[in-house]
């Protein structure tokens, strides 16, 4: 029995060196070893050119439920923009009480997001989600499809109107109308509510020709393939495209299988999403549900990588009009608000592969917040929370410890009469078990029970942007990044101690040499840990510690501490 303990926790060691080798290597920017992650920065490479339709195409006329089987993703027009279509082109900058936004008035695009209430990693301003600058590209855009059509490279006029959301006023409209082009011109209206991170756009298609048209709407994201650090040592959020529909769910693609053309997603639907995804934050354009769309994910220039949806206006008769509405959102990843907004549009919050916990500790931990308003506390609540619910377990483990320690002396006897004769000391040894009803493996069992927990608590802090600089106590300014001073870990790292001191002390010397070795190693990795997770550890053992000593001192045993003897 105490071998199979022993091997136990020498897989529990081994398993956390690798963890801790692999994540070194990713930190310092190695390719990691053993756990690969999807964040790889892409490869800039050449895509291939992406050309617009023929000014004289003459589009068949489809019908709604054909329309989409004839679009080719490859007409959304490519990123090349000659010298004049950007001169020409003029920056319009608008105001939320969450945003401030600014579009081109070329193609009545959206290049630029400023979350008002979210400060950047430095601190030094705010967040800037959507970007279009020498460093950095990622964009929103729209236009039409099926014939010489204005897109998101024809140059629009914005009608006057308020800038910035005034006070008393819920909801603020930017217009942009673009030239009749073929006949067809199309008005592509933003409006933006107060409170919310979402954006209701209505693109209007109206048919000055003589002749029947048939466009279809197409709206993408564009961003470059730079990596989204997460601030944090032995973290792999995603950041890349993503696709969600009713039928597949939610759909992950990577920068580096668009190089590689391994697009594996659902390319028609009537339902979902597309997004872009990165740490905390994300953005998405939802078309209503019913609507039939053709999903896709390209390369529309050297180091872009796009996804979007086409969707269908049908005819259009001369003279006609028709209008599609979806909604963009563009902010942090709040579960409780994003679930608002769409079906399925929480996933973007990236739990890894412990989403089953992770989900109800998230929900757990949302509602004690709303009761504490302090998210260390509620984190500290949390674990009195857990602990509580398995009282009776960690009680039953607790007294199978207490029984071991009561018996140790002869345990240690039987060790010195039997040294030479190891079978037959096993044998002795299992037979005092029996006697004693213990269970060697009992102690083993309170860490069997936490693991799962703990992981998942480390992708809740990980993947909540609440938990982004939010504030503790003291010199804890930010519970999503490590202690800066190192104290929590330190004082995770003395209780762990203790909890080894107040152990039985295992008869085999090795063994009592790694169950000292063993929390040393273990807390080095919180070090780097964000102090949210480490406040949970460290609660959980001064916790544990507490229930140990009540249990030990009901059963008759003297709490006492077996300091370590190395030779």
């Amino acid at each position: 029995m105490n071998d199979i303990r022993r091997s136990i926790l020498w897989v529990i060691f081994a398993f956390s060196l690798i963890l801790l080798w692999d994540r070194w290597q990713v930190h310092n920017g190695n390719k990691a070893l053993f756990f690969p992650q999807p964040t790889e920065t892409a490869a800039t490479q050449s895509a291939p050119p992406d050309s617009l339709p023929a000014a004289n195409a003459t589009p068949d006329i489809p019908t709604a439920s054909t329309a989409l089987a004839a679009v080719n993703p490859a007409e959304v027009p490519s990123e090349t923009q000659t010298a004049a279509q950007a001169a020409a082109a003029e920056n319009v900058v608008v105001s939320s009480d969450v945003y401030k936004l600014t579009f081109s008035t070329e193609g009545g695009s959206l290049n630029r997001v400023e979350l008002l209430q979210y400060e950047n990693d430095q601190q030094t301003g705010k967040e800037v989600l959507l970007e279009d600058s020498k460093n950095r590209v990622y964009v929103a855009q729209t236009g039409l499809i099926g014939g010489n059509y204005p897109n998101h490279k024809t140059i629009m006029t914005v009608a006057d109107g308020p800038r910035e959301l005034a006070d008393g006023q819920n909801s603020l409209t930017i217009r942009f109308e673009s030239p009749i082009q073929n006949g067809v011109q199309l008005v592509k209206t933003w409006t933006l509510e107060r409170g919310l991170y979402e954006i209701k756009v209505r693109h209007e298609v109206i048919n000055h020709g003589t002749l029947p048209v048939a466009p279809q709407v197409y709206e993408q994201l564009v961003r470059d393939g730079g990596e989204i650090s997460s601030g944090v040592m032995f973290a792999g959020t995603f950041t890349g495209p993503a696709i969600y529909t009713e039928q597949e769910k939610f759909q992950k693609v990577t920068f580096k299988d668009i190089n590689n053309g391994k697009l594996n997603f659902q390319k028609n639907s009537d339902t979902g999403y597309v997004a872009m995804v990165q740490h905390y934050f994300a953005s998405a354009w939802i078309l209503p549900e019913g609507t039939p769309r053709e999903n896709f994910i390209r390369q529309p220039g050297p180091g872009l990588y796009a996804v979007g949806s086409i969707a269908p206006f049908g005819a259009i008769e001369a003279g006609g009009s028709k209008t599609i509405d979806s909604t963009f959102f563009a902010g942090p990843q709040i579960e409780k608000e994003m679930e608002k907004i769409a079906p399925g549009l929480e996933l973007v919050k990236d739990y890894g592969m412990v989403k089953v916990l992770a989900k109800p500790l998230y929900w757990l931990l949302d509602k004690l917040h709303e009761l504490i308003g302090n998210w260390g506390w509620s984190i500290v609540a949390l674990v009195v929370l857990l602990k509580i619910a398995f009282y009776w377990l960690n009680a039953k483990a607790y007294s199978s410890m207490a029984k071991m320690k009561a018996i140790n002396p002869r345990v240690m006897q039987l060790r010195e009469r039997y040294k030479d004769n190891p079978q037959q000391m096993q044998q002795e040894m299992m037979r005092i078990y029996r006697e004693e009803k213990v269970n060697p493996l009992g102690g083993c069992l309170p860490i069997l029970v936490q693991m799962p927990f703990f992981i998942a608590l480390y992708w809740v802090l990980l993947s909540s942007v609440e938990m982004r600089q939010a504030p503790w106590i003291l010199w804890i300014h930010d519970l999503s990044v490590p202690d800066p001073y190192f104290v929590l870990p330190l004082m995770m790292m003395l209780s762990s101690l203790l909890q080894v001191a107040l152990n039985p002390q295992p008869p085999d010397p090795l063994q009592a040499k790694m169950m000292w070795i063993m929390p040393v190693a273990f807390s080095v990795m919180f070090f780097f840990f964000p102090a949210g997770l480490v406040l949970y550890w460290l609660t959980n053992n001064i916790l544990s510690i507490a229930q140990q000593w009540v249990i030990n001192t009901r059963m008759g045993v003297p709490p006492q501490f077996n300091l370590p003897k190395f030779k």
